[in-house]
């Protein structure tokens, strides 16, 4: 139970969610365009944005779980 209630620990789960969390967004995104949607370059610097913003939220919700 220590080592779970410890700050460190709680930062390196954190991280690690973040990083699974930025790879599963960006793969649907992915998936998304293999369906031949956002193929041209607006289509594509939009989905580059919309992956940052809703990974962004979706870290900050997890963050207020683990803390």
């Amino acid at each position: 139970k220590d080592c779970l209630a410890s700050p460190l620990f709680k930062l390196v789960l954190w991280a690690v969610v973040a990083g699974l969390i930025y790879h599963a967004v960006a793969g649907v995104k992915h998936l998304v365009m293999d369906l031949g949607i956002g193929e041209t370059m607006e289509g594509g610097t939009r989905g580059a944005k919309s992956v940052l913003v809703v990974s962004a939220i979706l870290i900050l919700l997890a963050g207020v779980w683990i803390w």
